[in-house]
């Protein structure tokens, strides 16, 4: 435990004494640089939940301002921060909570210009981002970078999470899911079509879960695995992905 100050210890308390997590494991996610793309409702359960586990470096990428009706989900905002850049905000949000852990904000829309730029050198990326065109120059990045990516959705009452690492043998990226259609198309986003406010909680806490998982290793490899979440049956499905041999992402 020589690497955790006093307060880290007390912090982590409850993290240590599990068999699974421990100082090792502790130790992992303080090591852990993790890159979220979207201040969103995903962005705003996983934000929280990373840095109260002790992430080391968090990195907040979205370029949207903070609007009245993101508040019914995006509860790290607050009314007094209308109009604010949200990533700068959910930095700070981040710190407050944790100050031990290093977080900044990059105001910036994430496209195939600049991705590699914004993820490389990350230990892990959750994807929150809230239309096709960013999940997939995300998604080519990370299997090109080598960097295991958590892809979060919800839309209405359904909730989708995978963990992706595609440039091995046998696992799908997640270009193999979703195909090439939506490159340019922002297609359905929340604001057409609504979403319930704890269901994107819902959805940005198991991203968290299912990263937090990965980078201290903990339970079985789920890489290659959709979560579907239905949130009017309250049912969880899982699904095995194929890698599609044709996919231009990872083939």
């Amino acid at each position: 435990m020589s690497h955790f100050s006093d307060d880290e210890l007390d912090r982590y308390a409850r993290h240590i004494v599990l068999p699974q997590v421990g100082g090792i494991g502790q130790r992992k996610l303080k090591a852990a640089k993790v890159v979220v793309i979207g201040a969103g409702g995903i962005g705003s359960a996983a934000i929280p939940a990373f840095a109260g586990a002790g992430i080391g470096m968090l990195t907040i990428v979205d370029d949207g301002e903070v609007e009245r009706s993101n508040l019914q989900r995006q509860t790290i905002f607050r009314d007094d921060q209308l109009g604010r850049p949200k990533a700068p905000l959910a930095a700070e949000f981040a710190r407050s909570l944790n100050p031990t852990v290093q977080a900044i904000g990059v105001a910036q829309r994430l496209d195939d210009s600049n991705v590699d730029g914004l993820i490389g050198g990350e230990d892990l990326i959750l994807d929150g981002s809230d239309n096709f065109a960013t999940r997939l120059a995300v998604s080519d990045a990370a299997t090109r970078l080598h960097i295991p990516l958590v892809s979060a959705a919800a839309v209405q009452f359904q909730g989708q999470v995978g963990l992706f690492r595609g440039w091995e043998e046998n696992k799908p990226c997640y270009r193999c899911f979703v195909g090439d259609a939506f490159d340019n198309d922002d297609c359905d986003t929340c604001a057409e079509q609504g979403v319930l406010g704890a269901l994107a909680a819902t959805v940005g806490s198991f991203g968290a879960l299912m990263a937090i998982r990965s980078i201290a290793g903990i339970g079985e490899d789920v890489a290659g695995s959709l979560y579907l979440f239905d949130g009017l049956a309250l049912d969880w499905r899982k699904m095995r992905l194929p890698k599609n041999p044709g996919c231009k992402g990872c083939s």
